[in-house]
């Protein structure tokens, strides 16, 4: 899509200004037309946007919430001079923080740019949008959140462990037939085995991962059944999904419990109403949505209908949501297919983003914000070279297997889009940096104790006598190895004085219920050994009391907590951490049990981010024992969420400084690393059997068949969601599902060399652990194929080891 489609208008519009140039309009194009000149190309093409769709695909660095938050500041700034109404711009993203940090920008745009009011929008994020709907028409919506409890259930909660048993009670000759598997000789202690892994890990994975694929996308129980009438594997895989999902529904409906995605459908409930939905369209004149690659059908539907201009309420719903030269979405979408790391653990797929540029490319709809100032060029080449070379293998193995190409948006793991470095006379301070040496090093260590040695040497290199000066990331694909890099780089870091920065143990706010229950257990039964010990550790943990032998404390609570006079006198350190435990013991005497976990919050020394997530804990579960209220049914709610949910953190505006400060040696997973950056990043570990990885059927499992039942299922809905002729049987789905794995996998990949300003270094040691829970059984292990194609390509990137130990 061409810039003159875009500024014709404006230029237009500044000319015909020049007859009244003191008028307050005039000076408000003008600025309109300042910031719009400050940007780059693609963020132009944004900012230029007045009605219709409009789908911006982005590449990493590009500058996206900065654009959209010029963007909206724009469209803001146009309403306000040519409308007197009260509608508003709504802008979604994905998360409270992003939600918080593109707020703040659009407000400085209008404040300090455009000088008017900072009014005009709302940021949500989706979720929190959809539980705005719910609760303005609770009446439509269904939810009376006064009275429901909000979950987040993994497959280990007891609705999923319930709705597992009482199907195995309602369907004996389907849970029989995956009882045989593929064969069985009718063995007892068999027959006992296979039961347990069926109740504790099949049906409950199965459950979990089908209830968020279709309640996400809109599909019932009664839909799914219908569609496994399409099927015809051996177990009936799809329909023992949805007597599955049927029972989960039932026991949340009767228990007055909700989950993420009932908010989303409570909110199309509301607007499938027709005095409200126009009531909810008539405040809005646009929606924007960063992230887009993230969301899931229901999302995006809940996004057109609230886009949707009412002049067209006479159309269809199917006519309505396609995108078209006379559509009638008010819809901008940003986002980065190339980006999408969340597929295989949400019901998002980058496939719907990537049709939406694909509709709105044909109607020159399409704008490419490809220019990027954050990275030196050569990590640029390295990205899009990786990101071409899997390209052409997937391609190249595709036609080798199936001997015919499938669409592009459905084959290959990337959109291909190249990002490209800023033009000269770019705004962004050091746009494409000089590299810090070659700008990309790749090392191939003996080993991942090699690694440690030549990672830490240029560490120690990198931050220089003002550790200070730069900022460094270590970006691990899985937590285990995060854990034991910390162990291994900690006494360096104390040498040298680098801040060492561990996210996966100490940036960890779920560990708020964890700790809460710890100190309430012991509450409620002092004298018990374990829960003394338990809760000790958490006031040793949060540094309240001085580390010692707490076993030893442990093992006589009463001498411990109530010396008698004949006992022999305590050590200070023994003495303070009784004193603290008998105030805890006071608190819950003297204090009402709701206002318990505050005070337990207060007493922790929690950070402001953790005491608002202990706020929201209380308050769930206060609301959960209404009623009931008692120190068992509170422990009992606490013991819940710690052992079956993933209990969301309140998350705070200064989360991603956190990560990046200077001075400071960050080890975070890669997913995590999404959307910050650093000037040094560490790719350490890059084997084949974690990127891509390869899909694997437990051992206890395969009783049932070279696959596993959640991951067929799974991939079986995405292809009716698709809109494919026919449902994919069990062998073909496996394969589906492997190939969505390896895409993600790779996507995760290129995000993570992505993060890196000044210098990306990588490598692939020639031994490491088959799996990280013993990393210290070592085995030669392949490298990820992507890293010998690097060295190939950039032979002058190579670190020559031999020369290093010289």
């Amino acid at each position: 899509m061409s810039d003159s489609k875009f500024t014709a208008p404006i230029i237009q519009e500044l000319l015909d200004s020049e007859l009244s140039e003191r008028s307050p309009i005039a000076s408000l194009q003008e600025k309109i037309l300042r910031i719009r000149n400050s940007l780059r190309p693609g963020q132009q093409q944004m900012a230029d946007w007045q009605s219709g769709p409009l789908a911006i695909s982005a590449v990493p660095g590009a500058g996206k919430s900065t654009g959209m938050a010029a963007a909206a500041a724009i469209a803001i700034a146009r309403q306000y001079e040519r409308s007197s109404s009260r509608r508003q711009l709504v802008v979604v993203t994905f998360t409270r923080s992003a939600a918080a940090n593109i707020k703040a920008k659009i407000r400085k745009f209008l404040r300090d740019d455009l000088s008017i009011p900072q009014t005009g929008f709302f940021v949500y994020t989706l979720h929190g949008l959809a539980l705005n709907i719910a609760n303005r028409h609770s009446d439509l919506s269904g939810l009376q959140l006064e009275n429901v409890i909000l979950i987040t259930p993994t497959q280990s909660h007891r609705f999923i462990r319930t709705a597992v048993e009482q199907w195995i009670v309602n369907n004996p000759d389907a849970y029989l037939r995956l009882l045989e598997g593929h064969q069985f000789d009718g063995e007892e202690t068999e027959r006992l085995r296979r039961q347990s892994v069926l109740r504790t890990e099949v049906l409950p994975e199965l459950a979990n991962t089908v209830i968020h694929e279709a309640k996400s996308s809109g599909i019932s129980p009664e839909l799914l059944r219908e569609w496994s009438k399409q099927t015809t594997d051996e177990y009936a895989i799809l329909s023992v999904a949805a007597g599955l999902y049927e029972q989960y529904q039932n026991l949340m409906r009767s228990r007055d419990f909700i989950d993420y995605d009932d908010m989303i459908l409570a909110a199309l409930r509301v607007l499938e109403n027709d005095s409200a939905r126009h009531i909810e369209q008539n405040q809005i004149f646009a929606v924007f949505e960063d992230e887009a690659q993230d969301s899931s059908p229901l999302q995006t539907q809940l996004l057109e209908i609230l886009a949707s201009n009412r002049e067209y309420e006479g159309m269809n719903t199917d006519a309505m949501n396609r995108v078209s030269t006379y559509s009638p979405l008010n819809l901008v979408r940003v986002g980065d297919p190339n980006q999408a790391i969340n597929s295989t653990f949400t019901p998002a797929d980058p496939i719907y983003f990537r049709q939406f540029c694909e509709e709105c490319d044909r109607i020159q709809r399409l704008a490419t914000m490809d220019r990027a100032g954050r990275s030196t060029r050569i990590i640029i080449e390295a990205a899009n070279f990786a990101l071409k070379w899997i390209n052409n293998q997937w391609l190249a193995t595709t036609k080798t297997n199936n001997k015919q190409q499938i669409p592009d948006n459905r084959q290959v793991p990337f959109r291909l889009q190249t990002i490209r470095p800023v033009e000269a006379g770019d705004p962004q301070a050091n746009a494409n940096p000089a590299p810090v040496g070659q700008g990309l090093e790749l090392y191939t260590p003996r080993d991942i104790h090699h690694t440690v040695e030549l990672l830490s040497q240029r560490v120690i290199e990198l931050f220089g006598e003002d550790p200070t000066k730069n900022s460094a990331a270590i970006l691990v694909r899985e937590n285990r190895q995060g854990r034991w890099l910390a162990e291994a780089l900690t006494p360096l870091c104390k040498e040298h004085k680098i801040t060492l920065y561990d996210v996966g143990e100490r940036d960890r706010r779920s560990h708020v219920p964890q700790e809460i229950l710890a100190l309430l257990q012991f509450c409620d039964r002092p004298h018990s050994p374990d829960y003394l010990k338990a809760a000790l550790e958490a006031l040793v943990q949060r540094q309240l009391i001085p580390t010692q032998d707490l076993n030893a404390l442990a093992s006589l609570p009463e001498e411990f907590l109530y010396p008698g006079p004949l006992a022999p006198p305590q050590p200070e350190t023994v003495q303070k951490a009784a004193r603290m435990c008998r105030s805890l013991l006071r608190a819950r005497l003297e204090l009402p049990l709701y206002q318990l976990i505050s005070f337990l919050a207060l007493t922790l020394n929690y950070d402001q981010a953790e005491l608002a997530t202990a706020d929201k804990l209380a308050e769930r579960v206060n609301q959960q024992i209404a009623g009931n209220s008692s120190m068992g049914g509170m422990l009992s709610a606490l013991s819940e969420i710690v052992s079956s949910e993933r209990f969301e953190p309140v998350e705070t505006e200064d989360s991603e400084e956190r990560y990046t400060r200077r001075g400071q040696l960050t080890i975070i997973t890669m997913h995590k690393a999404k959307g910050l950056d650093w000037d040094y990043v560490f790719l350490p570990f890059l084997h084949e059997n974690l990127i891509p990885g390869r899909f694997w059927v437990p051992p206890q499992s395969q009783f049932l068949g070279d696959f596993t039942l959640s991951e067929v299922a799974r991939a079986q809905i995405r292809a009716t969601l698709h809109e494919e002729s026919i449902i994919p049987d069990v062998s073909q789905a496996w394969e589906v599902a492997k190939n969505l794995k390896t895409s993600e996998e790779y996507r995760l990949l290129y995000v993570a060399m992505t993060r890196a300003k000044l210098l990306l270094w990588m490598s692939a040691a020639q031994k490491a652990p088959f799996t990280w829970s013993k990393p210290d059984n070592l085995q030669e292990q392949a490298p990820c194929p992507v890293f010998p194609a690097l060295k190939r390509q950039f032979p002058e990137c190579m670190v020559n080891l031999a020369v290093m130990s010289k």
